[in-house]
């Protein structure tokens, strides 16, 4: 497994997964885990008529995509370059999305219940024809099998702080298990595709040097970034000569960015803060966040792009990494309980370019430039996802259950697929403060 840059006094902490993680006695996971994933270690009771529902308009839309669908143990014939799905308890699997949609989709996976040779190509055929899932006439009915957020998600100052503990506390182990060396968290940027393992630390660094340049970031800057992850950004600002302050709601995080910026030498010159970026103090030259407005919430778009105005001196610049969706997927996924939601990032809702602009707008800010590079961030997933499927015994020996382990799996191969289909994008964008508008004679 890739350790992180630490002293041997600052060696990376295991905490204990969260409720969507492994029981464990003495360190070895238990694989029932019916206590804390009572949905997936169980079908849902049947329910005849919404089950047979799923079965004919789930079971007709798969045979109408370009996959190969089997049931049962015995696999029907194979078409090259086609994705297959192989159902190994039809029943299971058509009772969970009878009863909740997509979140049953992922629920039956995570329960073994369906498997596939090619699992992002499978996501990326569904993600690409998801329009064709359901007949149009039947669209109208989505609020009558979909769920809606729990109000216990909902990003307040007590709620982010749980919220983004119960995904980046789960174990500084496990994602450097996965992760490059740099423990960069997000889509870096190649010069070449099919992007190579050894590419991703460079990448990184081009994606974190391509947003300092934007924020304008140079020696005697003093930056303000918004979610430190686990401190490169912070670093490689620092050694430019730029004064960084970082907030993170994350003591995981914090604990290992501090252990690797003294490792570096850089204390001096980074402050890693506990702080809600609600709670921001000072005014920066630029502002740095990297794929945080996502965790933030629609509620809270307002403040946080009042945190970003607020922070900012005259003649600043916000530079914002951001994955971003359709303003209608965003629109009908807002008030929506999804599966990524309930077992992946509670509160979390990935903005559309629409709604980052309005909302920077209201805050005082225009858009100086937007760039997006969607086909970065599968490269980047296909990396994560290879390296994770090949630590599975680092990850077994953390205390993580083979349920947890297919959850992560899905969670990566969904994602990966979204960049692929291009339902998503990811999108470096700069801010800066709107001209006064001028006064009329």
């Amino acid at each position: 497994m890739t350790r992180p840059a630490t002293t041997p006094d600052h060696r990376p902490r295991t905490s204990d997964p969260n409720p969507g993680a492994a029981d464990r006695t003495a360190g070895v996971p238990r694989q029932a885990g019916a206590a804390r994933r009572p949905d997936v270690a169980r079908p849902p009771a049947g329910r005849p008529a919404r089950t047979a529902v799923a079965a004919h308009l789930v079971g007709r839309a798969l045979r109408r995509l370009p996959l190969d669908v089997n049931t049962g143990p015995t696999r029907g014939p194979e078409t090259p370059g086609r994705p297959d799905i192989t159902l190994h308890d039809p029943d299971a699997f058509f009772r969970r999305i009878g009863r909740d949609g997509l979140i049953g989709f992922g629920e039956s996976y995570m329960a073994g219940e369906w498997d596939s040779d090619d699992l992002t190509g499978l996501l990326t055929v569904l993600a690409t024809h998801v329009d064709d899932l359901v007949p149009a006439p039947l669209r109208g009915l989505r609020p009558l099998w979909v769920s809606a957020r729990p109000g216990r998600d909902r990003n307040t100052r007590r709620g982010a702080r749980e919220n983004i503990h119960r995904h980046y506390d789960l174990s500084n182990d496990l994602f450097a298990s996965f992760l490059d060396p740099t423990l960069s968290y997000s889509s870096a940027v190649f010069t070449a595709f099919p992007a190579r393992a050894e590419d991703l630390p460079a990448a990184q660094h081009r994606k974190i040097d391509r947003l300092l340049d934007l924020a304008h970031v140079t020696d005697g800057t003093e930056l303000l970034e918004i979610g430190t992850g686990w401190g490169e950004l912070a670093l490689r600002a620092a050694a430019r000569g730029a004064r960084v302050t970082t907030l993170t709601l994350s003591a995981e995080q914090a604990e290992l960015a501090r252990a690797r910026i003294h490792a570096a030498g850089l204390t001096d010159r980074v402050d890693v803060q506990l702080r809600d970026y609600r709670d921001a103090e000072g005014r920066y030259d630029a502002v740095v966040s990297v794929e945080m407005i996502e965790a933030v919430g629609a509620e809270y778009w307002p403040s946080y792009f009042a945190a970003l105005r607020g922070a900012l001196r005259p003649g600043g610049r916000v530079a914002l990494q951001s994955i971003t969706m359709g303003h209608r997927q965003m629109r009908n996924t807002a008030a929506t309980h999804t599966w990524i939601s309930k077992y992946v990032f509670p509160g979390g809702l990935i903005p559309s370019r629409r709604a980052i602009t309005e909302h920077a707008a209201a805050a005082g800010l225009r858009t100086v430039s937007d760039e997006g590079f969607a086909e970065h961030y599968a490269q980047t997933l296909r990396l994560w996802r290879e390296r994770f499927t090949a630590s599975r015994q680092t990850v077994t020996d953390l205390g993580f259950d083979t349920v947890f382990q297919r959850l992560w799996e899905f969670y990566l191969a969904y994602s990966e697929a979204g960049f692929r289909s291009r339902y998503l994008d990811v999108r470096q964008i700069v801010l800066a403060e709107k001209p006064p508008t001028a006064e009329r004679s």
